[in-house]
C-alpha cells in the first residue's frame, strides 16, 4: 500500500511539473521552473527523510486522527460499548450508566492525542519558519537588485534627459530600505497604539454626561 502511495505522488509531481512546462514556450525559461520545481521537491524529500521515529509515528496518529475512519471506529465503537452495558437479555453490564469506565478511556485517549498533535504541528512549525526565513532572504534580495536596477535606469534616463528621472520619487525610491529600520519602526508603531488611551464608548459618554 506504501508503494502505491508513494508512486501515485510521484506521478503527480511530475504530471504538475509538465503542466508548468507545457505553459511555458520559451526553453531556457522552461529550464529554470524544471530547476525550481525540482530544488522544491528535492527540499520536501530531505525532510521527509529527516523525520524520526516519534515524528513518525505523530504524524501517522495525527494523519488518522483528522479522517473520516476515525470517526467511524469510534461511532461503532461507542454504539456496541453502550449496547453492550444497557443489560439487553440479561447480559450484566461490565461498565454501567453514566459509563464510567469509557469516560476515562476516551479522555486518556484525548489526551494522548493532543500531545501526538501537538508535536506534529511542532514539526511543522519548524519547517514553516525554515521556509519563511528563505522567503525574507529573497525578499530582500529582490529588493536590493531592484533598487540596483532603479538606480541603472534612472542613470540612463538621465543621459538621455527623460524628465521622469528628476522626480522625487524616483529618489526616494533609489534609497536602499534597512530591515532593521522597517522592523524597528514596525515595533514602535505597534508599541504606540498599545499605550494609546483607548477612547470610551457612546454609552460610557451618555452615562458620564448624566
Amino acid at each position: 500500500m506504501r508503494t502505491i502511495q508513494r508512486t501515485t505522488a510521484a506521478d503527480r509531481r511530475k504530471l504538475l511539473k509538465q503542466r508548468q512546462l507545457d505553459r511555458v514556450k520559451n526553453s531556457a525559461l522552461a529550464h529554470i521552473v524544471e530547476r525550481n520545481i525540482e530544488a522544491i521537491d528535492e527540499y520536501r524529500r530531505e525532510a521527509e527523510e529527516a523525520r524520526s521515529f516519534r515524528d513518525r509515528v505523530a504524524d501517522g496518529v495525527t494523519r488518522f486522527a483528522g479522517s473520516i475512519p476515525f470517526i467511524y471506529f469510534h461511532v461503532i465503537w461507542f454504539g456496541i460499548w453502550v449496547l453492550a452495558n444497557l443489560e439487553i437479555g440479561g447480559f450484566p453490564a461490565f461498565d454501567p450508566f453514566p459509563f464510567g469506565l469509557l469516560t476515562t478511556i476516551v479522555s486518556l485517549e484525548a489526551i494522548f492525542l493532543s500531545t501526538f498533535v501537538l508535536v506534529s504541528q511542532n514539526r511543522q512549525a519548524a519547517i514553516s519558519e525554515r521556509r519563511a526565513e528563505l522567503d525574507l532572504q529573497f525578499d530582500l534580495l529582490a529588493e536590493y537588485e531592484v533598487t540596483r536596477i532603479l538606480t541603472l535606469v534612472d542613470a540612463i534616463a538621465k543621459k538621455l534627459n527623460v524628465e521622469e528621472a528628476d522626480k522625487e520619487e524616483i529618489k526616494e525610491l533609489k534609497k536602499d530600505v534597512k530591515p532593521e529600520a522597517v522592523l524597528q519602526e514596525l515595533e514602535n508603531k505597534v508599541e504606540e497604539h498599545n499605550h494609546r488611551p483607548k477612547k470610551p464608548t457612546k454609552a460610557k459618554q451618555r452615562k458620564a454626561n448624566t
